[in-house]
């Protein structure tokens, strides 16, 4: 058996980057960590010392997944440019790595919602929205978007928004202002006190010649 080289004291990297490479051309179906052993040359037990199963295996590849991702978008943010311009640059270089990676993403989306990933994993997956909202921060500082119910500066430099579509003395009902309500008023059912019942009782119309 040809030993492959690698790095002493290395060998998880080494084990992730056999494992991505069988990702890529077989799918996850075909990751082993037995076969991952015999293709860069070490002993069967070896990758044990790292990964206890192959579970712990493809956490291993989506952590790595995750990180890479968010080293990919911190590098493709500009604060500089204005927000359509921000955010053409960030979903170019998010789609790219979709495309780019789309094995390695898989693995990396169905472990993302599970309830038994580590802290590290989540945190890796939450770090991956670090550019998307801090390019709604500063676009709420800069003016470029109008701060809703979710506000996202710091507390002390939110304003009252523009328009408040809540009934207060001195201002008038969204629908006499011309402002759509996102909560419209249910229909109104028959039944007492609706205009209906205080219209009175409804009379037929002549009927034509």
């Amino acid at each position: 058996m040809s030993v492959r080289p690698y790095h002493h004291g290395d060998l998880r990297t080494a084990l992730l980057a056999s494992a991505e490479r069988t990702l890529l051309e077989k799918g996850v179906a075909a990751l082993s960590l037995r076969e991952l052993a015999r293709d860069i040359g070490v002993s069967h037990a070896a990758p044990g010392r790292h990964f206890k199963d192959k579970q712990a295996l493809v956490d291993a590849l989506a952590l790595t997944g995750f990180e890479r991702m968010t080293k990919e978008l911190t590098a493709a943010d500009h604060p500089d440019l204005p927000l359509q311009a921000r955010l053409t640059e960030l979903a170019t270089t998010y789609v790219r790595f979709a495309v780019t990676n789309a094995e390695l993403l898989e693995v990396m989306y169905s472990r993302k919602h599970d309830a038994d990933i580590s802290e590290q994993l989540r945190a890796a997956v939450d770090g991956t929205t670090t550019q998307f909202v801090q390019i709604v921060i500063d676009a709420q500082e800069r003016g470029e978007m109008i701060p809703g119910p979710l506000d996202l500066r710091p507390r002390h430099r939110r304003r009252p928004p523009r328009h408040s579509l809540l009934r207060s003395p001195g201002h008038p009902h969204p629908r006499s202002s011309g402002l759509r309500s996102p909560h419209p008023d249910p229909p109104l059912a028959d039944g007492p006190d609706t205009p209906r019942e205080l219209a009175g009782p409804r009379t037929s119309s002549p009927r034509e010649p």
